[in-house]
C-alpha cells in the first residue's frame, strides 16, 4: 500500500454465496480490514439468515449485501459504505439508509454486462431466424424448409436503439455493432463531449464501449419530446436498459409504442417490468399479428413485431397473462444476468474501493441518490 496509513475497517459480508477464496485474497491485500461472514441461504425465492448480534452491527464499517440491510441506521453507528451485489438499487428507495442517512452506496453496475448482452443477441437472432418455428418443426419431426420465410433480414444496416446507455447497453451495443447494426443511444443527460461519453464505472476487460465511440448518434432528455425524437429514428430493435426510478416508471406506453410501431420495432427489456406499461405493450404486439405482420418491418402492418422480456410486471408473471401465449413474444424469468463470474466481479469493485478509501479518492460505482442510480 506504499505510504498509505489506512484506518481500521470491519467489513461484513451478508450474501447467499460462498466466497471464501475471494475473501482470502482480499485479506492478503488488506490485512487491516477485519472481514466477517454471516451466511445466508436462498429458500423459495427468499434470502434468509440467522439474526445478527447487535455488537456486530455496531462494529461494522462496510456492508456487502445482496439486499439485506440492518434493521435501522441506529444499529450501525460506524457504517460508512454499503455495497450491493445488484446493479439496480430500486429496492433501497424506501429504506431509511436511502432517505435518512449519508452512508455511501455502491452497486455492481458493469458486472452483468457480458451475460446480459449475450442474452440480448440471443433474442435478436432467435427472432430474426424464426427459432421458435424451427424448434417446433424439429419437435414434430418435419423437414419444413418450405415453411421458413426466405426474406430473413440480417443485422447489417438495421438500427439498434439503446434506451439507457449504461454498462449493459454499452456491451449490447458492442455486440450488435459487430453484427452490422447502426447503434444510436439515449441518455438522461446530454453527452456532447468526448469526456461525457466515457464510461466511468466498473468495466469488465475487453467489453463495453469505454470511450463511447460506438453510437452514430446520441439523444438525451428527461421530457417526452426528447424521448419521442429518439424513438422516431426508424428503430428496428430497441433495447430497454434504464434503471427503474419514478421518472422511468411506465416510460414506454401507448404513445411510445405507436411511434415504434411505425417501423414495427422489436423490443427487448432487461431493465424492470414497470418501465413498460404492460397492457399497452400487449396491445401493440397483438396489433402486429392481427394486421398481417410477417416477422419484420411489414408494409401496412401496425404495432410491434415482437418482444423479448426478461422482466415483467409483476414478477413472477401470472399464469393467466396473455404474454405467455403471444407467438411474437419470449418471456424468461429474470435470469439474463445470471453468471458464474458475477460475485467475483462484484468483489473486484469492493477491492478497488478499499484502495480508494485508503487513498482518499472517490468511490467506484457510487450511487447518486438524486438520480436514483
Amino acid at each position: 500500500m506504499g505510504d498509505i496509513s489506512p484506518r481500521r475497517e470491519h467489513l461484513l459480508v451478508l450474501i447467499p454465496y460462498a466466497v471464501d477464496d475471494i475473501l482470502d485474497e482480499l485479506k492478503k491485500k488488506f490485512p487491516y480490514v477485519k472481514i466477517t461472514v454471516h451466511a445466508q441461504q436462498r429458500v423459495d425465492r427468499k434470502v434468509i439468515s440467522d439474526p445478527i448480534a447487535e455488537d456486530l452491527w455496531k462494529d461494522i464499517t462496510i456492508l456487502v449485501t445482496l439486499f439485506t440491510l440492518p434493521p435501522d441506521p441506529s444499529f450501525v453507528p460506524n457504517l460508512h459504505l454499503i455495497h450491493v451485489l445488484s446493479a439496480g438499487v430500486d429496492r433501497l428507495y424506501s429504506s431509511p439508509f436511502w432517505n435518512e442517512t449519508d452512508v455511501a452506496l455502491t452497486n455492481s453496475s458493469g458486472v452483468h454486462g457480458p451475460q446480459i448482452a449475450e442474452w440480448v443477441i440471443l433474442q435478436i437472432l432467435s427472432h430474426s431466424h424464426r427459432q421458435k418455428l424451427l424448434l417446433e418443426l424439429q419437435r414434430q419431426h418435419v423437414w419444413g424448409s418450405n415453411k421458413v420465410p426466405r426474406e430473413q433480414q440480417d443485422g447489417v444496416g438495421q438500427t439498434f436503439g439503446v434506451l439507457g446507455y449504461g454498462a449493459i447497453g454499452r456491451q449490447a451495443a458492442r455486440a450488435a455493432h459487430a453484427l452490422g447494426f447502426d447503434v444510436i443511444a439515449f441518455t438522461a443527460t446530454p453527452k456532447k463531449t468526448p469526456e461525457s461519453k466515457r464510461d466511468h464505472g466498473y468495466i469488465v476487460p475487453r467489453t463495453g464501449d469505454p470511450d463511447g465511440s460506438i453510437p452514430s448518434a446520441w439523444y438525451s432528455g428527461l421530457d417526452k419530446a426528447s424521448l419521442h425524437e429518439f424513438l422516431s429514428q426508424k428503430i428496428d430493435v430497441l433495447l430497454v436498459s434504464v434503471p427503474l426510478t419514478p421518472e422511468t416508471t411506465h416510460l414506454l406506453a401507448k404513445p411510445e409504442f405507436e411511434i415504434l410501431g411505425e417501423n414495427n420495432a422489436f423490443i427487448i427489456n432487461v431493465a424492470r417490468g414497470k418501465v413498460l406499461e404492460q397492457n399497452d405493450l400487449i396491445a401493440a404486439l397483438k396489433e402486429y399479428s392481427e394486421s398481417g405482420g410477417i416477422g419484420g418491418a411489414t408494409a401496412g402492418a401496425g404495432g410491434l413485431r415482437g418482444a423479448a422480456l426478461d422482466v415483467t410486471d409483476p414478477e413472477p408473471l401470472p399464469a393467466d397473462s396473455e404474454l405467455w401465449d403471444l407467438e411474437n413474444v419470449v418471456v424468461t424469468p429474470h435470469v439474463s444476468a445470471r453468471g458464474s463470474s458475477n460475485v467475483q466481479r462484484s468483489f473486484q469493485i469492493v477491492e478497488q474501493n478499499l484502495t480508494r478509501i485508503a487513498e482518499g479518492k472517490s468511490l467506484l460505482n457510487e450511487v447518486s441518490r438524486r438520480k436514483g442510480y
